[in-house]
């Protein structure tokens, strides 16, 4: 546990650090513009040169495994964005292209459930898988993470959707708080909304959702909600046991794994 940690907090610094790094190159620019419209070109040009047609294959296990063909998720749709720049370059954002089509195919369903809200994923898959620090699975492009969609005396909260990866180090207690303001509470509802619908567009494509990794204290929170009733009625497994410290590393965000049926 003391080596995941010390790996999470190591992909922390080097995540901040790089980030900082170009900020610091780039501030030799004198416009605010054109530096976006740098980093905007990056993006545009890492996901246009991957081979969009090709269909993956997902080789072993999401926790000893490779991903061929791995399919690279948008940064950004019109309700959703990939949560770090840093993270997308570095070929993190790879998963198999079925769940890249599981994925999009549920965010267009959420638009029209909410139409004003924007979502985040996580990380996602190696480029052709394998190990990721300091992830534990995460190997054959059927693991993706979620960002906790949250809201703030009862709006939708968006402020701490941009501190890249240093967003898997918010702590928030059993009740779904934020520790550092209460007042900024995880949206259970939501969350179950969209694990009804990724596993209803799976089953679709022949997969299915295989295990939900989430704060196992949150899981109440979650399955008082009308579709997080659905979620426990459907028997979408959410992991009952986990090691306190991968229980304490997944309050922010929420962990899925696919697999075929």
């Amino acid at each position: 546990m003391k080596h995941l940690l010390t790996s999470l907090i190591l992909i922390v610094t080097l995540f901040s650090c790089s980030q900082s790094k170009n900020d610091k190159t780039e501030a030799e620019i004198p416009s605010v513009e054109l530096k976006t419209k740098i980093v905007d070109s990056s993006i545009i040009k890492h996901f246009e040169k991957e081979n969009h047609s090709r269909k993956s294959t997902s080789i072993g296990t999401v926790s000893n495994g490779k991903l061929k063909n791995g399919a690279i998720i948008p940064f950004k749709g019109s309700n959703f964005s990939y949560f770090d720049t840093t993270s997308y370059l570095a070929n993190r954002g790879f998963v198999n292209s079925v769940i890249k089509d599981v994925v999009l195919a549920t965010y267009k369903e959420m638009k029209n459930l909410y139409p004003n809200d924007h979502f985040c994923i996580m990380e996602c898959s190696n480029k052709h898988g394998g190990e990721i620090k300091p992830h534990r699975t995460h190997q054959n492009g059927l693991s993706i993470d979620f960002m906790v969609p949250k809201n703030k005396n009862g709006k939708r909260y968006y402020d701490l959707d941009n501190l890249g990866a240093q967003h898997y180090l918010l702590q928030f207690n059993d009740k779904g708080q934020w520790k550092e303001d209460t007042t900024v509470t995880i949206d259970f509802e939501k969350i179950a909304q969209h694990l009804l619908l990724l596993d209803k567009n799976a089953r679709k494509k022949g997969y299915r959702i295989s295990k939900v990794i989430l704060m196992k204290e949150l899981k109440d929170e979650l399955y008082t909600t009308p579709s997080g009733k659905k979620v426990k009625e459907q028997n979408i497994y959410i992991t009952k046991n986990l090691s306190k410290l991968i229980n304490l590393l997944h309050d922010e965000h929420y962990h899925v794994d696919f697999e075929k049926l």
